[in-house]
């Protein structure tokens, strides 16, 4: 099946089609389709049809996962196109005219798992080209030309037999920067080598950085913002995690959504504290003060698997909380009874505090929700807390991330949506004021030497399966669906 969203008058359009027809009817239908804004196609496809060039209004191409040789000429028609994905195909070259003036808003190219033999010089004329990502490919070199794209940010070259070593152990290693830099003087070498023609290959490099710092200046703030978050399918996953999820917890919390990710850089002065914050503030609004849905992060190497989302009596519910000793279900609830209603007094009110209504949630509950791993342990007990067995702190690299509500699925994907662009957002901060790591007295041991030597700060989301007693799939996230939320600053990579 193809799945087109059309917005020629703005809203929503699904239409299905077989695979079949898909050429005849993008050819003879041009009007219908012409406000198409989005298309994503994944079903073994052999070629695109070349009606695919006339979506005028086309911003984003995803052809991800299929069988595809070669892409149609004639994509620098589509001048809206902000991001494209080929990855996972069998591509061999770049159509001719996609090295474009025309796409000045072309800002992501994923072309990785192809067997693209060759990257073109005139891949500089992407003015507006942010996201490169060719590895696993058939490449042998890399243009210099490619230190010209002036906003280029992140580059993916991995897994290709470069004929120039040092670059290879370069892509393998460093930084875009560094590499860029590697490749701007390998071409000022050649220049120096071609004598005459030196001269005039140099006044057209100043008048391409002219050129690309006057369309630069005008989204210098953009740039700072830039966030990049890279969705790793759970298929490519070293390592997948599933949670099993009981029958019973339909009538308690019946929701759940989770995920892991990688890349967050907490150990930097305050960006544990400032996650932390960030947390609590989604609890007080979007999740309703923890009454429509709470978040639980985990240290994900502290977390025993396989885990299993199930329901316990209060009374044989343990949990180590945050900060406490080993109670029950019962024993816990009372003391935050006690600590709301001393609150209360303190503050000379008549009702509960707003930070306590998710106590009455679970009143009146035969049986209250808890994850549990694989050592018997309950890890989470939402909306109340989770444990201290798997807290998070400075030396954290990855987090399991958890999502629980009694309203809806859609609503615990739209927290964990929220968090994820919160996220990406607290760590492009971290990585650009590199902060000296245990600056707000949180971090474990001597202190470390700035936290800014890695520049990336690119935030890996591994999808995480839940399942039913007999395994059959329940929700994955992030799916093709979620992180859609349209946002200037922020490019989602499908790997």
């Amino acid at each position: 099946l193809l799945y087109l969203r059309l917005s020629p008058t703005k809203p929503m359009i699904c239409m299905c089609m077989k695979v079949g027809g898909r050429s005849s009817f993008c050819n003879s239908q041009p009007g219908i389709l012409s406000g198409l804004s989005g298309t994503v196609m994944s079903d073994c496809l052999k070629d695109l049809p070349q009606g695919i060039t006339r979506l005028k209004e086309l911003n984003t191409l995803n052809v991800s996962c299929n069988c595809l040789e070669a892409l149609p000429p004639g994509l620098s028609q589509c001048t809206k196109l902000s991001t494209i994905n080929v990855s996972k195909n069998h591509i061999t070259a770049f159509p001719p005219d996609l090295f474009s003036e025309r796409l000045d808003l072309l800002s992501a190219l994923v072309a990785s798992d192809n067997s693209i033999l060759e990257l073109r010089g005139d891949i500089h004329k992407l003015s507006a080209l942010k996201v490169l990502d060719v590895s696993n490919n058939k490449l042998s070199e890399i243009p210099s030309d490619l230190s010209d794209c002036p906003k280029l940010k992140e580059i993916n070259f991995k897994g290709n037999k470069l004929s120039d070593k040092r670059l290879e152990k370069m892509v393998n290693g460093c930084q875009t920067k560094s590499i860029l830099e590697y490749l701007r003087g390998k071409g000022r070498g050649r220049q120096c080598e071609d004598g005459g023609d030196a001269d005039n290959k140099k006044k057209k490099q100043q008048q391409r950085k002219k050129k690309g710092k006057a369309a630069e200046e005008p989204d210098e703030v953009e740039e700072l913002d830039k966030m990049v978050v890279r969705v790793l399918h759970v298929s490519e996953a070293p390592t997948a995690l599933t949670v099993k999820v009981s029958a019973e917890v339909k009538d308690v919390r019946p929701y759940l959504v989770c995920c892991l990710v990688r890349g967050m850089n907490l150990k930097a002065g305050n960006a544990l504290k400032r996650f932390l914050i960030a947390q609590t503030k989604l609890h007080e609004d979007l999740c309703g003060r923890r009454t429509i849905a709470t978040i639980a992060t985990h240290d994900a190497q502290l977390v025993k698997c396989p885990l299993v989302y199930e329901v316990k009596p209060p009374t044989q519910l343990k949990i180590v909380s945050l900060g406490r000793r080993e109670m029950t279900a019962v024993e816990l609830i009372r003391h935050l009874h006690l600590e709301a209603d001393e609150l209360r007094k303190q503050k000379k009110r008549q009702n509960v505090t707003g930070l306590h209504k998710y106590l009455q949630l679970l009143e009146g509950k035969s049986f209250y929700p808890c994850l549990v791993d694989a050592e018997g342990d309950v890890i989470s007990f939402p909306p109340i807390t989770n444990s201290e067995k798997t807290k998070i702190k400075k030396t954290t690299k990855e987090l399991l991330i958890e999502v629980t509500s009694s309203t809806s699925l859609q609503t615990c994907k739209d927290v964990l949506d929220a968090l994820i662009i919160k996220m990406a957002e607290l760590n492009k901060f971290t990585v650009e004021h590199q902060e000296e790591a245990g600056s707000d007295g949180e971090g474990d041991g001597a202190p470390e030497p700035p936290a800014g030597t890695d520049t990336s700060s690119q935030l890996v989301v591994q999808q995480v399966r839940t399942v039913d007693q007999d395994g059959n799939l329940k929700v994955v996230y992030p799916s093709k669906t979620d992180l859609s939320k349209e946002i200037s600053n922020l490019t989602v990579i499908w790997s």
